[in-house]
């Protein structure tokens, strides 16, 4: 009986750390792509290739829709499923291209993976980037397992949230001018994050 106890404690372990390795190996395999594709020196000279590439290696592992429902806030539920999928489209283009733009900026930081929590379906990825200059600052990534898959919800930036960020930037939006005022904004700011 103690025997069969200490076995099943053992598989426990083992599954719990084999999560850990799933969750955050997830999240360090997209990184890498992603350095991967802004190191490669042939890409440099084809700059749509480049961000076509990084969008793709990007949208594996970003759940844009639960990112703009979550961004959207009380504002989702009102919507019908036309604008909500608008509203996604925008949004994911928005996410892309922004974060495609700053990652282009990568200049031989340095990832390190501190610590990884897991609670039901959800879980946070804990990591501090390093710049050359030994500045550091936290990055940490919110999962959500979707059909045994996990995906980035959130990302959260030196203690500050980008979809909670976001989700207060198009209250004040809608409060001010409306939904549609809101869709007007993000169409002209993804047209400008696009152009060259």
């Amino acid at each position: 009986m103690l025997r069969r106890f200490a076995v099943m404690i053992m598989t426990c372990v083992f599954l719990a750390s084999t999560a850990f390795a799933g969750v955050t190996e997830n999240v360090k395999k997209t990184v890498d792509d992603v350095v991967r594709i802004v190191a490669d020196k042939s890409l440099k000279k084809h700059e749509q290739e480049r961000r076509q590439t990084l969008k793709k290696a990007i949208s594996v592992i970003f759940d844009y829709s639960e990112m703009a429902k979550r961004s959207l806030g009380k504002y989702w539920n009102q919507r019908t499923p036309a604008e909500r999928k608008q509203f996604t489209d925008l949004f994911a283009s928005l996410l892309e291209n922004s974060y495609a733009g700053k990652i282009e900026s990568y200049n031989n930081e340095k990832i390190d993976y501190l610590k990884e929590t897991l609670d039901g379906n959800y879980a946070e990825v804990r990591s501090k980037v390093i710049t050359p200059k030994r500045d550091e600052y936290s990055l940490d990534y919110r999962l959500l397992n979707e059909n045994g898959k996990w995906m980035v919800y959130d990302v959260v930036i030196e203690g500050v949230s980008l979809v909670s960020n976001y989700r207060t930037q198009f209250n004040k939006i809608i409060t001010a001018s409306g939904y549609n005022e809101l869709v007007k904004k993000l169409q002209a700011k993804t047209d400008e994050l696009k152009a060259p």
